[in-house]
């Protein structure tokens, strides 16, 4: 195969892909046996042999191929001449009319910081071993930055341990401003806000704490706490506006299919495995376990190869309602969105992977939303035997915790429920999760939002007796915004 052919390979080319180039050794094959990440008729990185050795191949292909090339090589050129630890680049090329290629030294068993912070983020905030894991990232940004470089795509899984060492990679995104000068502190805020950007909200009060790792390895500016916040709350609001731009089209995390004949939006790594259920829907739903049926919704708990999902239905109940739903987004549609906004700003709530809409001519009917399940227990069997005749003890501590974390993170956000009874909220691993997203709703104006956390709270503390223990103690506890509610 050549690389023009590979440009028109799309997402998925039959492996091992084998592509003749030539560098200056001669002619020779490269032999691509796993595919690693994939942008179709763009960039192919894989892991690969060549010259009888395994290396990390960047195939860079169609009409922009020449430009992403320069791009990655200059990058990885300026790496290496600052004397930052980067994997050693082996061979490249371009052909003209073809395309480019990067070779470089495969990290055999090699980690990413990613990895590394995904084994850690469970535990209590800023604990040890996730302060070392932020530590050692932000060591290799200052270090980044003292060179007068910095890494636009900045994320943990740029950074790479292997044999003792952090590797910097992917040169395409490395940027510089004056080589082997340190960086002006302008730009040191923009990129620690991405950096940032991307950590759990409840973090963002310790990066005080945590600058203190970057000022050890480049000193070189005094970083104003305000300045930065507000670098990372420009980089926050710009990443969920990108994100959900994604959950409505094709990419490398959604398949999707919106036509005038019907919407499919399914999560790229759940696609497989969903397929059997997206084959046979309504019959699957109506074979599971039914906790709803008829009228607007049906929600049914259903098995696929031994794991539970949930499926909701949404219905069209007659001619009138179809004349109410058919020119508007669907609730399934609304409820994607809605949950891949939770999930970007890490409240938690059972994962979407997938949304279908029925339509004729764009004029939509019955649509389904598939997530995962939630197992735990909703919060009125929780908190059921503090409601006991003889039970005057509260809800564990580390549940009303957690229950306090949710309620700032909703006021945070300014986000609110719009049917917020206790069946719509499980204790699952640590932490509530929020089901039923169809009203949910992210607030522009403060005004808007108060009127709907004033609904969203009462709602909530109708779950038990106003003349209960439990009620009164929630409503003590749960947090108020100025003006909705009597102090």
């Amino acid at each position: 195969m050549r690389l023009l052919e590979l440009s028109q390979a799309g997402r998925t080319p039959a492996l091992p892909l084998r592509i003749e180039l030539l560098d200056a050794a001669g002619p020779a094959t490269l032999t691509v046996e796993k595919l690693l990440r994939v942008l179709p008729g763009q960039r192919y990185v894989g892991v690969a042999e060549w010259r009888g050795r395994k290396v990390l191949a960047k195939l860079l292909v169609g009409a922009k191929a020449a430009r992403h090339f320069q791009r990655e090589l200059t990058g990885v050129r300026l790496l290496a001449d600052q004397g930052l630890t980067t994997p050693a680049l082996l061979a490249d090329g371009l052909q003209e009319g073809e395309g480019g290629w990067l070779l470089f030294d495969y990290l055999e068993e090699a980690d990413s910081l990613w990895q590394a912070w995904r084994a850690v983020e469970a535990q209590p905030l800023l604990s040890e071993a996730q302060q070392a894991v932020l530590g050692e990232a932000l060591g290799a940004i200052a270090r980044l930055h003292a060179r007068g470089l910095w890494q636009a795509d900045l994320h943990l899984d740029n950074l790479l341990r292997h044999d003792g060492l952090l590797h910097v990679i992917d040169g395409g995104g490395v940027c510089v401003a004056t080589p082997g000068q340190p960086l002006p502190r302008d730009k040191v805020l923009e990129n620690l806000g991405v950096f940032f950007a991307q950590l759990p909200v409840e973090l963002e009060s310790f990066i005080e704490e945590l600058l203190v790792h970057y000022l050890l390895v480049n000193g070189e500016h005094a970083l104003p706490l305000e300045a930065l916040l507000k670098a990372v709350a420009k980089v926050r609001a710009w990443r969920l506006r990108d994100y959900l731009r994604k959950v409505a089209r094709d990419c490398s995390l959604f398949s999707a299919s919106i036509g005038a004949f019907g919407l499919r939006v399914v999560r790229r790594d759940a696609q497989a495995e969903l397929q059997p259920l997206l084959d046979d829907l309504d019959q699957a739903t109506e074979r599971g376990h039914l906790y709803k049926t008829g009228g607007a919704a049906t929600v049914a708990r259903v098995e696929l190869d031994g794991r539970p999902l949930v499926v909701k239905r949404y219905n069209i109940k007659n001619f009138a309602h179809w004349l109410k739903r058919f020119w508007r987004p669907s609730r399934a549609w609304h409820s994607w969105v809605a949950g891949q906004r939770l999930q970007l700003l890490g409240i938690s709530t059972p994962r979407p992977l997938a949304v279908l809409e029925r339509r004729w001519c764009w004029l939509r009917g019955r649509a389904y939303l598939i997530t995962e399940y939630a197992a735990g227990q909703d919060i009125i069997a929780r908190f059921q035997p503090c409601l006991d005749k003889e039970g005057s003890s509260s809800p564990p501590e580390i549940e009303l915790a957690a229950l306090d974390r949710l309620f700032a993170a909703l006021i945070r956000e300014r986000i609110s429920h719009g049917d917020f009874k206790g069946h719509n909220l499980f204790w699952q691993n640590g932490h509530w999760s929020l089901i039923d997203l169809d009203a949910m709703r992210q607030h522009h104006s403060a005004r808007g939002f108060a009127r709907a956390y004033a609904r969203d709270r009462a709602r909530f503390l109708r779950n038990w007796p106003a003349d209960s223990r439990l009620f009164q103690l929630l409503d003590k506890r749960l947090p108020q915004v100025p003006g909705t509610c009597p102090e």
